[in-house]
């Protein structure tokens, strides 16, 4: 399994379901929330059954349990598959069925769209791929609610949106490994200077989708302000990378940037769950 983006689903799912304006008891929340980390694992299970011969050859990835040998692949698969559907029964258990169809479809998203046919075809993979990580929050809404509105998917674009930044950024300093693996990240197909571009197309993109919490009026002034502040911060650091020349010191703002996102939409939803509790 993959511990940070475990994390990272957990969470957002688990904000999604707190700002939800239904009450769902302590209990079917602890069992969806579970529901939901076990179907993010089964997820990130089958994707390195799938990619085990190319994370044998990356850095970040050649300890994982399969190209170590800790574990099977047969191991991995069966594992990864009843996990899929030990999440999706659980969920449907403690919740509802669109929650449960949209755990399966973030699974199945995940795996066969962007773990079989767009990873190894396309350098738009992370782009179209991060459907599948920016769901989590609209599950959680839909475990409370039973519905899905503007408010979740609003928590959808910024995943979605934020995680083209973030990815590229990891690919830059990291382009050595991608290509090793012949996997087509943004660096190896279209060079340095496109992918330093389109990083700061997207951390600008970013400035919209988060502010617009507070423009559909589901957000204070307060969050309004320190949300501008962080993305301000975030697009400075994309247009550093984008004006610097030197690759050794690329590759520094590069992983400042991979870091810096990772804690930037930590906040944000941090914000919106205040937000949405205290209302500043």
């Amino acid at each position: 399994m993959k511990p940070r983006v475990m994390s990272l689903v957990l969470f957002t799912s688990m904000v999604g379901l707190l700002i939800a304006p239904n009450q769902v008891s302590f209990l079917d929340s602890i069992i969806s929330l579970a529901a939901i980390a076990l179907g993010a694992g089964a997820a990130g299970t089958l994707n390195m059954w799938y990619e085990s011969d190319l994370d044998a050859l990356m850095s970040r990835t050649c300890l994982r349990p399969i190209p170590t040998g800790k574990i099977k692949k047969d191991q991995a698969l069966w594992f990864g598959s009843f996990l899929s559907i030990l999440s999706m029964g659980i969920l449907y258990y403690s919740s509802n069925i669109l929650s449960v169809f949209l755990l399966g479809l973030t699974i199945g998203f995940y795996f066969f769209i962007y773990t079989i046919w767009l990873k190894r075809k396309t350098p738009q993979n992370i782009v179209i791929g991060g459907a599948a990580g920016a769901l989590p929050p609209v599950i959680g809404w839909a475990v409370a609610t039973g519905t899905v509105s503007i408010e979740p998917l609003i928590l959808f674009l910024i995943i979605f949106i934020w995680t083209p930044s973030h990815f590229w950024a990891l690919s830059l300093y990291k382009s050595n490994d991608y290509k090793k693996a012949n996997i087509p990240m943004l660096p190896v197909v279209a060079g340095v200077q496109k992918t330093k571009l389109n990083i700061l197309v997207y951390a600008l993109l970013l400035a919209p989708t988060v502010t617009s919490l507070y423009f559909f009026n589901f957000s204070s002034f307060e969050y309004l302000i320190i949300s501008s502040a962080l993305t301000a911060y975030y697009i400075y650091l994309c247009y550093l990378l984008f004006k610097e020349k030197n690759n050794k010191t690329s590759n520094i703002i590069a992983r400042k940037i991979f870091v810096y996102s990772i804690f930037y939409l930590f906040i944000i939803f941090v914000l919106v769950l205040i937000d949405s509790f205290f209302k500043f």
